[in-house]
């Protein structure tokens, strides 16, 4: 099995919390395929917190034990090549049991399929309306998907979700579960990143546009703020050299520039994430270095480490001592379409913003590295690390 996706998805030694969710699970778990009522089982925390891994685990149970009809769905495509790849490694589960959900959807409706269980993982990219360009002509996957299944056992993160399409809250999830058995369990210990609480929790203050502050001191995990795309890229370029899987990433709004849609920035030009179609996932190709990653190549995955440059649709308020968004300057209008069901409100789309940087930002398991394209708020984190350094020396 690849090494990287073995460690990222299959760990050894499982924590307390991890273990203790897997054994409520499993009792969960086989007492609604007993009972056959559509259960549903629901897998909550946020990015980092090891969610993939408990999913794993189960998958790994289930899914290579000829008793039970399972299957796996996810609805992302650089993590659906990373499943077929881990497929090909464990004794008795068929990669033909690994699917978008829209197929797998489509498939078992046509010919009259059953499960016991379908796990879903990345649950909140899942369709909450009808997608006839994606060949998805339903209402809602889940309720597609809980009618397939004794039991579907469901990934979710409401903090990853930034599409109108693929909208979900916790009160959309419970009113599509409705009176059908369920359980959450809750996963909110941060895994991926080395990074103590203190600094997790100024990650979020940032996207949620609180008041800016000095990054924490507290762990070992590398922050540093560049007053140049240019020289983060640099700093990337030997973090890769040396350690492997480090990536630069960005939001979108970055201007067309004769004709070429690259993230562009002092000296930094590079082209944005492509898709291939080839089996590799992009986070673990060695050529997405001249890349720039997006959440939808890297959702899911973990780096070692991560440039962030933040794009033009987020600014700074030096009244507030804040980061904004500029909503009108976030290019990848998907995030804006509308729909029949549901209103949003201006704070929702700018939520969406908000989440796309946050998973981003959170991808590193040792280390950010920070700029901004707007100068404002780029100086002022410049500022604020120049100011926490000088403090540091005074001590």
């Amino acid at each position: 099995m690849n090494k990287i996706l073995e460690a990222q998805f299959l760990v050894d030694q499982l924590s307390d919390d991890q273990q203790h969710v897997i054994t409520q699970l499993n009792t969960y778990i086989h007492d609604s395929i007993l009972r056959k009522q559509h259960a549903v089982a629901i897998i909550q925390g946020a990015a980092g917190t090891g969610k993939s891994v408990v999913l794993m685990q189960l998958v790994k149970q289930y899914m290579t034990d000829s008793h039970y009809k399972t299957a796996l769905v996810v609805n992302h495509p650089e993590l659906y090549k990373a499943y077929q790849d881990m497929a090909k490694d464990f004794s008795g589960l068929n990669p033909r049991d690994i699917r978008r959900p829209t197929a797998l959807i489509n498939d078992a409706q046509k010919n009259h399929r059953q499960y016991d269980v379908i796990f879903v993982d990345e649950a909140h990219l899942l369709y909450s309306k009808s997608e006839p360009y994606a060949h998805y002509r339903g209402e809602n996957q889940l309720t597609d998907l809980m009618n397939l299944a004794k039991i579907v056992v469901v990934v979710y993160d409401f903090n990853q979700v930034f599409q109108s399409k693929m909208y979900w809250s916790q009160d959309l999830l419970l009113n599509t579960i409705g009176d059908h058995p369920h359980q959450q369990f809750n996963m909110d210990f941060q895994y991926r990143m080395i990074a103590s609480e203190s600094q997790i929790d100024w990650l979020d203050k940032l996207t949620a546009q609180k008041p800016i502050t000095p990054f924490p001191k507290d762990s070992n995990f590398e922050f540093e703020v560049f007053s140049t795309a240019g020289a983060l890229y640099e700093k990337i370029k030997s973090k890769n050299k040396a350690f492997g899987l480090s990536r630069v990433v960005a939001t979108s709004g970055f201007p067309r520039i004769d004709g070429r849609h690259n993230v562009e920035m002092d000296s930094f030009s590079l082209p944005w994430d492509e898709w291939d179609p080839q089996r590799t996932h992009w986070a673990k190709r060695e050529s997405s270095i001249t890349q720039v990653g997006t959440i939808y190549t890297l959702q899911g995955f973990d780096l070692n480490y991560v440039g962030m440059i933040i794009g033009p649709s987020f600014g700074y308020d030096a009244k507030t001592d804040r980061m904004t968004i500029l909503p009108e300057k976030y290019s990848h209008k998907e995030i804006f379409k509308k729909r029949k069901d549901l209103q949003f409100t201006p704070a929702q789309y700018q939520d969406f913003i908000a989440n796309v940087l946050n998973v981003l930002i959170k991808r590193g398991k040792y280390g950010l590295y920070l700029t901004a394209y707007d100068d404002a708020l780029r100086e002022r984190l410049v500022a604020l690390q120049q100011d926490s350094q000088l403090s540091g020396n005074d001590d």
